[in-house]
């Protein structure tokens, strides 16, 4: 068992194919969040007020069920959570997922794939949920994501 835990949501894939190359790279464990009702291609229509999405996103207090857990999560010391970015923040079943254990003394590394904007002040949002832990912008992986230079990052980070 690594040290290491790669942690993503994936709405259509993008994202999961960026936290497997991710895994790889960083030798980590990997972990999907899989929500309890999957989502359907009507429920992530951004351009619906009433989809589920939108519903989510617009509710500070929407937080999406989660179905399963991560087991022995205390042995993970560094922790890459990765995402779709969704009206430019992390997915409410992200915050699902970090109020879920205590992350205090540990090391949040945020990843995100994106059609168009980066990950703003996500880290910011994310320190309230985890105040113990210490959190950090990544990166973005978007479109065509290279082996070698997500090994390259994950080098820089000293894990």
């Amino acid at each position: 068992m690594s040290q290491t835990l790669v942690a993503y949501f994936s709405a259509s894939g993008v994202t999961a194919n960026a936290a497997k190359i991710l895994a790889q790279a960083a030798g980590a464990d990997l972990y999907e969040i899989k929500p309890e009702v999957p989502y359907t291609r009507a429920d992530l229509n951004w351009m619906d007020k009433k989809s589920r999405s939108t519903v989510e996103m617009n509710d500070p207090s929407s937080r999406p069920a989660i179905n399963g857990k991560v087991e022995h999560m205390e042995q993970y010391q560094n922790i890459f959570v990765g995402f779709p970015v969704w009206w430019y923040r992390e997915p409410s079943i992200i915050d699902t997922f970090l109020e879920s254990y205590d992350f205090t003394g540990k090391r949040i590394i945020l990843f995100a794939t994106s059609g168009g904007s980066g990950l703003g002040k996500t880290a910011e949002g994310v320190k309230k949920i985890v105040p113990g832990a210490k959190v950090e912008n990544g990166r973005m992986l978007n479109g065509k994501v290279s082996e070698a230079d997500v090994k390259a990052w994950v080098q820089s980070l000293n894990l």
